[in-house]
């Protein structure tokens, strides 16, 4: 960890935040993987927290909301859904130069890349494929309103106006030409299909936003909830469709090649579970794969403009523009099977 007299950390004054804290010392760590918000792990020496805050500069209209984040993991607490418990929230700016919440350290580790699940049996992988299915579907069975999150979003024309607003954070952050994504966004723009009941969804939903624990794998908690809100529940699992299915190429860092692991379910053993789990009818998920690989070009070319403009912090950042195009490909292949 990196003491606060030492080299300060990039988009966090530990001196300030200690000094908010009311306590002596911190030190703290930036924790890789992230891609959009940063996460640090914090202690005083007797205490260990995890702190959120926005990424350094261009940060787009409505994302990255601190307040948003910190609300529905509260909410959740109580319920099934595995959540960190959220200690504080501070939408001062002045104390580490953005809002920021803390929450506490969560057992498990992201399952990101293959060699990090290496330790998995294929029995162990069903296992856990099965229970992230099941903690996708125990969200969105939860009442939003007996949590406190009935105005947590507007789910009417949901879909319809995340197309308008995925489209408009393409034209902020388009510095290139990008042959075939204005096609798939105005094709998407078109189709929009007639949603299911509303529910809290996590806009993100995925492996390794997860934490799982060894032995008996089982999931701990459920990280980033920065694109939480009510909604199209569809919009989820077409989203999780995508991050197990990928670019279907070697090293494919959408999947990290995890789910080819021995004892993984296949994304559509995914969708299948899904749908006998929560009686949701899937016949139009083409459309939401498509969304979803649009969603995530959007993201990466986000990334992208970012990494380009030196307001990214951390590694690898500069491989991912490279996989904007083949996002597209794929979005629009889904989006001629629906």
């Amino acid at each position: 960890m990196t003491d606060h007299n030492d080299r300060a950390l990039p988009g966090l004054d530990l001196g300030k935040l200690a000094a908010y804290l009311k306590v002596d010392k911190l030190d703290g760590e930036l924790i890789p993987g992230g891609r959009s918000n940063l996460t640090y792990r914090v202690t005083d020496g007797t205490q260990r927290w995890v702190l959120r805050r926005p990424p350094l500069g261009h940060v787009l209209a409505t994302a990255h909301d601190m307040s948003r984040e910190y609300r529905v993991i509260s909410a959740l607490g109580p319920t099934r859904v595995p959540v960190p418990h959220a200690e504080l929230l501070c939408e001062d700016t002045d104390v580490i130069g953005a809002p920021f919440y803390l929450m506490e350290e969560c057992s498990g580790t992201p399952l990101r890349e293959q060699q990090q699940a290496a330790w998995l049996t294929a029995e162990q992988a069903t296992t856990l494929s099965n229970d992230l299915v099941d903690v996708l579907a125990d969200l969105h069975e939860v009442d939003p309103a007996a949590v406190g999150l009935s105005d947590f979003g507007r789910p009417d024309g949901f879909m319809a106006r995340q197309v308008a607003r995925w489209g408009k954070q393409l034209d902020n952050s388009r510095s290139r030409d990008l042959p075939g994504i204005d096609e798939l966004r105005e094709r998407l723009a078109s189709t929009v299909p007639d949603s299911p009941k509303a529910t809290i969804i996590h806009g993100d939903y995925r492996l390794d936003n997860c934490l799982v624990t060894e032995g008996t794998p089982k999931i701990t908690a459920v990280l980033d909830w920065e694109m939480s809100t009510l909604g199209d529940p569809l919009a989820d699992l077409g989203l999780l469709y995508v991050y197990w299915a990928g670019l279907n190429i070697e090293n494919d860092p959408i999947t990290g090649t995890v789910p080819s692991l021995p004892g993984f379910l296949s994304a559509d053993d995914i969708v299948e579970r899904y749908s006998d789990r929560t009686g949701t009818d899937v016949k139009n998920l083409g459309w939401y794969i498509a969304f979803g690989y649009f969603k995530l070009a959007v993201i990466l070319e986000g990334i992208h403009y970012r990494f380009t403009t030196g307001k990214t912090v951390g590694a690898g950042f500069e491989k991912l523009g490279q996989f904007t195009l083949p996002l597209v490909v794929q979005g629009l292949a889904a989006s001629k099977e629906q």
